[in-house]
């Protein structure tokens, strides 16, 4: 059973690779996008944005934290609207330009935030400090739903290019509830899987960041 599953998924990911290989294409362009933004932002504008910044750290090392089960929440909530918005556009054809510009503005995200922390705090010869503090706030749930949202937007793009193929097919019968039953039920498993995520986010994520915040500001 294990096996036939296996070859089966392999073959779903050869027979799609060049959809696959494009959503990832995207999400990269997308990532270095944000920090090319990053670089073209002027001083003041930099300035401006890190005084907020360093307030959010201010309030983190004065105690004035969110609790754990509280982002854990806001985290999996946001993921499952993710993921449910994704399957709903993969069902409305019209709805594939926006996968694409969503998975383009998750990766712009992830490039301008991890860009941003660095470069302020590079120029303050806490280059290290910047690195260390973006690979813990950002790196270890982004590890794990960055594949999810990947495989969720490139099977949207899949079921959507299947009824367009079923809308222009005439002669052919061509049966779409199996497909559906299909797409549904791994977009569920997803779901599910986006628990992890959230999970890392609200008790790995955050508490490494805070405590990194604490020692730099003692």
């Amino acid at each position: 059973m294990y096996h036939k599953r296996k070859t089966f998924v392999l073959d779903h990911v050869k027979d799609h690779a060049a959809i696959y290989s494009f959503m990832i294409i995207l999400f990269l362009t997308g990532v270095i996008f944000g920090a090319i933004i990053v670089n073209s932002m002027t001083f003041v504008q930099k300035q401006d944005l890190f005084f907020y910044l360093e307030r959010f750290f201010g309030q983190i090392s004065d105690g004035q934290t969110i609790e754990n089960s509280t982002i854990f929440k806001e985290s999996f909530f946001y993921h499952v609207k993710y993921l449910l918005l994704l399957f709903v556009l993969g069902l409305s054809v019209i709805g594939l330009p926006i996968v694409w510009i969503l998975l383009f503005s998750k990766g712009l995200v992830i490039g301008f935030s991890v860009g941003f922390i660095v470069n302020q705090l590079a120029s303050q010869d806490l280059f290290l400090q910047g690195l260390f503090l973006s690979s813990l706030s950002i790196a270890p749930q982004n590890l794990v739903i960055i594949p999810i949202y990947l495989v969720a937007g490139s099977l949207s793009m899949i079921f959507s290019l299947t009824l367009l193929r079923k809308l222009f097919s005439r002669t052919v019968s061509f049966p779409i509830l199996q497909p559906l039953g299909k797409y549904a039920m791994v977009f569920t498993v997803l779901i599910g899987l986006s628990f992890i995520p959230a999970l890392l986010e609200a008790f790995v994520a955050n508490e490494a960041m805070e405590s990194m915040i604490r020692s730099y500001y003692e």
